[in-house]
């Protein structure tokens, strides 16, 4: 009997309209892949102006109907993230002030929570800045975090953080907020991780390992218990950033012969299925 085709998922990829867009999903599929979880980009990346909360709908409209394309033209399943990016927040403050803008933002999350909800998205975006911002800002972007949490909570789903880098203090800074809002560990996925997934583990986040030169074998060293990404950003300007489409595939395919194909079953397929209450199949 045949064994079923091994489904390989990329856990945050971007696609745009200006960029490869279905080039890329083309290359993704070509390479192997089978499942993308597109994730929203920020509205300047796709030519639209938030002035208030609502405009959030444009953004949130044009990435389902990539989702939609993308599947017409590849034999490939897109699951939706939307949100917003915690860049944002630097970016409003200067038009709009503090008060204003995280109001948008919050109006923005409630907006992607009622996608979820219809059953358009599977999981939200959101997250703290990477960078060095004022207190206030930083204090302000916490906040923005702490009720994307208590969404989530309330739509029962998944939600994917960009924030600074991993290290063990943030994530349990982090965690404590997420429990504190009241959402089951596990249902925080960590966008761009490095390969710490026993840490992670220790505080219920859920790693989502970017899967550049050998970071999946240090992850694979500690478990199974993550998911892999490109964090590609379809940017025609930075072609192949943060990595190409074809990464997860292709590195999958080059490690299975020296860790198995079962541990990839569980990181492309029981994984996803867990943290996002999908159902991956071919």
């Amino acid at each position: 009997m045949t064994p079923p085709l091994l489904p390989i998922l990329d856990n945050h990829m971007h696609l745009n309209p200006a960029g490869r867009c279905l080039d890329a999903v083309r290359e993704f599929a070509r390479a192997g892949g089978t499942h993308i979880v597109l994730v929203s980009l920020p509205p300047w990346s796709l030519g639209i102006d938030i002035n208030a909360p609502d405009d959030y709908r444009n953004v949130f409209d044009k990435i389902l109907r990539i989702a939609r394309r993308a599947e017409e033209c590849e034999n490939v399943k897109i699951f939706v993230v939307l949100g917003v990016h915690p860049a944002e927040l630097t970016k409003y403050y200067g038009r709009f002030g503090l008060a204003r803008s995280v109001e948008i933002m919050l109006g923005g999350l409630e907006i992607a929570h009622d996608y979820v909800v219809e059953g358009k998205a599977i999981g939200l975006k959101s997250g703290r800045p990477h960078y060095p911002v004022e207190p206030k800002i930083w204090e302000a972007s916490n906040d923005i975090m702490r009720r994307s949490f208590e969404l989530a909570k309330g739509a029962g789903c998944a939600i994917q953080l960009h924030t600074e880098s991993a290290t063990e203090e943030g994530l349990a800074e982090i965690a404590g907020i997420a429990r504190n809002a009241g959402l089951p560990d596990g249902k925080v996925v960590k966008h761009f991780s490095p390969p710490i997934v026993k840490i992670c583990e220790k505080y219920g986040i859920f790693p989502s390992v970017l899967s550049g030169e050998d970071a999946i074998q240090k992850a694979l060293a500690q478990g199974t218990r993550f998911m892999m990404e490109t964090d590609y950003i379809d940017d025609l300007g930075r072609p192949g950033s943060v990595l190409g489409p074809k990464t997860v595939p292709k590195r999958t395919k080059q490690l299975i012969p020296e860790w198995g194909e079962d541990v990839f079953w569980k990181i492309h397929k029981e994984n996803p299925e867990k943290v996002y209450g999908v159902e991956i199949t071919i």
